[in-house]
């Protein structure tokens, strides 16, 4: 899922393409891409987008008199930027929006389809989509353990948790836990005051330093390779391979659909976490300490 370096990203490349100019027209490919029924979409055209903004994980175009267009991209969603007028992909298109210098082709790869849109007015009806997690690159470090320690909740789950903090999601909890030096099973209220200041400052390094690359690349071309998985990251997505830092293998937990990487040199004093089933099925036989892997 994209998430807020992406996110960002995809603002930045819109921003240059969209903003000031009229909306000509929007094709829909998807009946269930849109999740709202007034006001209808024909009310928007011929209007200039004021402006984009992000909230959480959405993306917000703005129009005049309190009215937006709100795409939430959830897992597999994707923006392309085409020439004026351009079809719709058969498999994968959602949705056309046109613009007078291009169009902007709303995608989801796989079969489950579950990328929204939604047209509201007012204010209100905007702030309602959003989950309440506080800006971890605006506020403070008060307000950020405040957030974090209101309950007593897994690092990995508070980082991802909409409700706590904006736009963070599996990758960046991965690599903000990393630059932190902590594992994703500590507890938030379990952290001491050096741990704390740690997990801000990764939060706010790894955060401006992805968006910063990726807005720098976003002004060149508009992203074609908007994934969670980079060879440049330390930990996601690099499950066996070396740590950066000290180049012990990186490991993982799976749990559910997501899963956790990190490096237990870096982060858990050598220790290998073992997820529940895994720990229930191979008991003993389970590795506990980096020196009990095997080699590959």
């Amino acid at each position: 899922m994209p998430e807020l370096p992406d996110i960002e990203a995809y603002l930045c490349a819109l921003d240059l393409r969209i903003r000031a100019k009229p909306l000509q027209a929007i094709r829909l490919r998807s009946a269930f891409l849109l999740r709202s029924v007034e006001p209808s979409l024909d009310s928007f055209l011929g209007h200039e987008v004021a402006q984009l903004r992000r909230i959480g994980k959405r993306i917000v175009f703005a129009f005049p008199g309190e009215r937006f267009l709100v795409i939430h991209l959830m897992i597999a969603g994707r923006f392309r930027w085409a020439k004026p007028g351009a079809g719709i992909p058969g498999r994968s298109g959602l949705a056309a929006f046109d613009f007078p210098d291009g169009s902007l082709i709303l995608t989801e790869a796989g079969s489950r389809k579950r990328a929204w849109l939604r047209a509201l007015e007012g204010a209100p009806a905007l702030e309602a989509l959003d989950p309440g997690g506080i800006e971890p690159l605006t506020c403070t470090r008060a307000q950020f353990i405040e957030a974090l320690t209101r309950e007593n909740r897994t690092l990995k789950r508070a980082l991802t948790d909409p409700r706590i903090l904006s736009g963070i999601g599996n990758a960046y909890s991965d690599e903000i836990l990393h630059g932190a030096g902590l594992s994703p099973l500590q507890r938030t209220r379990n952290l001491d005051e050096n741990e704390q200041a740690r997990l801000f400052e990764a939060t706010v390094e790894t955060l401006t330093r992805w968006r910063a690359n990726l807005c720098a690349e976003a002004e060149r071309a508009f992203p074609k390779r908007v994934t969670a998985f980079r060879e440049e990251m330390a930990v996601h997505g690099r499950y066996r391979k070396p740590c950066p830092t000290c180049g012990s293998p990186v490991q993982r937990i799976v749990y559910a659909s997501n899963e956790a990487n990190y490096c237990p040199s870096c982060q858990t004093q050598g220790r290998i976490l073992a997820d529940r089933a895994l720990s229930r099925l191979l008991k003993d036989d389970w590795p506990r300490r980096l020196e009990d892997l095997e080699p590959d």
